[in-house]
């Protein structure tokens, strides 16, 4: 393949990409309750009628609070189940590691139903806190996965120093551990606030519509009609992405937390 081949096919899956992207944000900016492209009377009415409308602040506000909690609790979970894999091996560690994969490994709809009956059966079902608890648990598999590269390229010789010089088990993980975790796990409570924010099935299914959140209440909106704020929304939420996922790339190890260093090592 040549060269100018291969700059043509990039391209070419660029422009596939960027379109939807554009097609939505010159979508946001008809100035009339219409999805035109291109824009009639361009405005940016709609992005203030977000917020706005409490039908849509609410949504809002309940996406933004899951999606920081959620991603709380999976990185809570991740970090002790990571670290007992990383110092231990046998079944117990491999049972747990395939446990902490096993919410990806799953169809979300499957993850959903069992999320629904089991809080059907405590009696959570339509409160925040079991979506919550639901979307940790889901996205757990994110963080344990940042953790676990981080875990990986700690040089061992620094924990052994650490214990020479008189530090205890918590004194090592507080000193020289956790503060070579953190990036990753600042990354992994990204991925996970992100996939929490677009998550619907296991939201509407755990929660229906007492909870609504903006994915729920995208849905919802879409049997009454069609508005431009349909179109802000989802460029609200790609420019979120966008910028957290940039901050990763800019300040973290994105190539490390891809996996790159572990492949050239191998």
């Amino acid at each position: 393949m040549t060269r100018a081949l291969k700059t043509t096919y990039v391209l070419v899956i660029l422009a596939l990409l960027v379109a939807p992207l554009i097609v939505v944000a010159a979508v946001s900016l008809n100035g009339s309750q219409s999805l035109r492209f291109p824009p009639v009377d361009p405005s940016l009415r709609w992005y203030g009628e977000l917020f706005r409308q409490s039908e849509w602040l609410v949504p809002l506000r309940h996406s933004l609070v899951i999606a920081a909690c959620a991603a709380a609790l999976a990185v809570a979970i991740a970090l002790p189940l990571a670290l007992f894999v990383w110092e231990r091996r046998g079944l117990v560690a491999r049972a747990l590691t395939g446990m902490g994969f096993a919410p990806f490994a799953l169809p979300p709809v499957i993850s959903a139903l069992g999320f629904m009956i089991f809080w059907m059966t405590l009696g959570g079902y339509g409160q925040i806190y079991a979506t919550i608890v639901s979307h940790g648990i889901f996205l757990v598999t994110l963080p344990l996965v940042t953790i676990s590269l981080g875990l990986q390229g700690i040089d061992r010789s620094l924990i052994e120093a650490a214990r020479v010089m008189g530090a205890g088990r918590w004194g090592v993980f507080r000193t020289v551990i956790l503060p070579l975790l953190v990036p990753f796990m600042v990354s992994g409570y990204a991925f996970a606030f992100v996939l929490s924010l677009n998550e619907y099935i296991i939201a509407y299914m755990v929660a229906g519509f007492t909870v609504e959140t903006l994915p729920i209440k995208i849905f919802n909106a879409l049997r009454y009609g069609y508005t431009p704020i349909l179109a802000v929304v989802s460029v609200v939420f790609a420019v979120l992405s966008a910028l957290i996922f940039g901050l990763i790339g800019r300040f973290g190890n994105l190539p490390r937390l891809l996996g790159a260093e572990r492949s050239q090592h191998d």
